[in-house]
């Protein structure tokens, strides 16, 4: 490994999401056709698309499993047709008689999502971690101290609400309102992401832009993992402060399967606290922070790790490390697997880990800035409300996406609020 090894952020280019804690409702399996996983809600409507390949319950393809196709979900929006029945994450069926003209995504990955499917001039309301996509200022901010704020949400008179999993607490109270609201299950994999994209298109009736999206997110993971196939997987870390890191069930995990790294944290699951002694017996060759100055590698523990030692980290963009989105996932395993590829070439420069040719430029053409972030590393704690890195309500011990060992949800999210660590997420 080379000594001091620096890799700026990854090209800025659209979105950000809040996630919360619900999991997914028993039998609540999607019905759309599709060579990808299929979508993570039951969808019926009157413009029905072809019986076809539909995973098993429980059973997902690997990351990348399907991308060597080159298929993308078999849909096509003369699937899309309205009026359409929807199967949530909580068992709550929702009917949009038409196609919605009005949507309010309360997390920000919910937003990256629709500016990704090129439908944000029907965004009416984001949450405020959105604000950073091109455009996303004349919307609403329809945040509160903590979560969505209802009156605010009301007000954006939505025709649908998009709540995914962190947003668990304001399903109820926005449903009380009369409004319609869909609520997503937790994404922690690759897989997850395309079904909730897949979702989305079918909700707002753009079914070819979500395959299209997923198809460019599946190409980018293929090429992510072919970049790194012939070298050495460093031991990675992604610390958020505090003795929190991304585990096992994450999808900042599944980042760093993909880019070509391995999870130190990997046998915890979710957002475990470790001490510092566990920290130092696991000693990480690698650690992914936000803060181009990279200052946590100057505290302990991590100072003493092998990473420490000889100043080897990369340095993601908080936004899309943190928030489960076709976007994010582009740009995180395009920066991780271009670090990687680095970290074995003994004296190399430093890069800004982007693809050949690929500008480095931070999104100056997307409007996407993450010099208003709050990227202050040691920890990184600027991170998205847990969208799709959130765990399910009821999660394993050690889960610190939504709960914190011994704790209630409540306790946990007052807790983790507390650290930071449920600032950006989702």
């Amino acid at each position: 490994m080379r000594n001091s090894f620096a890799i700026a952020m990854a090209a800025l280019v659209a979105t950000a999401l809040i996630g919360g804690v619900a999991g997914t409702a028993a039998g609540a399996q999607p019905t759309i056709a599709t060579d990808r996983p299929s979508a993570s809600a039951q969808l019926t409507g009157g413009a029905q698309p072809a019986a076809g390949a539909q995973s098993a319950a429980g059973t997902q393809p690997a990351v990348g499993s399907a991308a060597g196709a080159g298929g993308a979900p078999a849909q096509t929006d003369g699937a899309c047709g309205f009026p359409l029945n929807a199967t949530d994450a909580t068992g709550t069926t929702i009917t949009l008689e038409e196609r919605p003209e009005r949507i309010t995504a309360l997390n920000p990955s919910a937003a990256q999502t629709l500016w990704e499917l090129g439908e944000q001039d029907r965004v009416v309301g984001v949450s405020r971690f959105a604000l950073y996509l091109d455009g996303a200022e004349e919307r609403a901010n329809v945040s509160a101290e903590f979560g969505a704020s209802v009156e605010r949400v009301v007000d954006t008179e939505p025709d649908l609400v998009l709540a995914p999993n962190s947003s668990a607490a304001d399903v109820g109270p926005l449903r009380e309102q009369g409004l319609k609201v869909y609520h997503f299950p937790a994404a922690t994999s690759i897989d997850d992401i395309a079904e909730k994209t897949e979702t989305i298109g079918r909700l707002v009736g753009a079914c070819d832009a979500a395959s299209e999206t997923n198809e460019e997110m599946y190409d980018a993971v293929d090429a992510a993992e072919n970049r790194t196939a012939g070298v050495d997987r460093p031991a990675a870390l992604y610390p958020l402060g505090g003795g929190y890191v991304a585990a096992n069930n994450t999808f900042i995990d599944a980042i760093m399967n993909v880019g070509g790294a391995d999870n130190v944290a990997a046998e915890y699951e979710a957002y475990p606290q470790l001490s510092d002694e566990v920290i130092l017996q696991t000693d990480p060759e690698l650690i992914l922070v936000t803060d181009p100055e990279a200052a946590i590698l100057a505290e302990e523990p991590y100072a003493s790790t092998t990473a420490g030692v000889e100043e080897n980290y990369v340095v993601m963009n908080v936004d899309y490390l943190n928030q489960p989105a076709p976007r994010s996932v582009i740009r995180s395993t395009t920066t991780l697997s271009n670090a990687v590829v680095e970290l074995q070439e003994e004296g190399s420069e430093s890069t800004d880990g982007t693809e050949s040719g690929e500008s480095s430029d931070d999104g100056s053409s997307d409007g996407d800035s993450s010099g208003s972030d709050d990227t202050s590393d040691g920890g990184d704690s600027s991170t998205d409300g847990m969208d799709g890195n959130e765990t399910d309500a009821g999660g394993s011990d050690g889960d610190t996406g939504a709960e914190v060992p011994g704790f209630g949800v409540v306790a946990a999210a007052i807790a983790l609020l507390a650290t930071g660590l449920l600032a950006r997420r989702d």
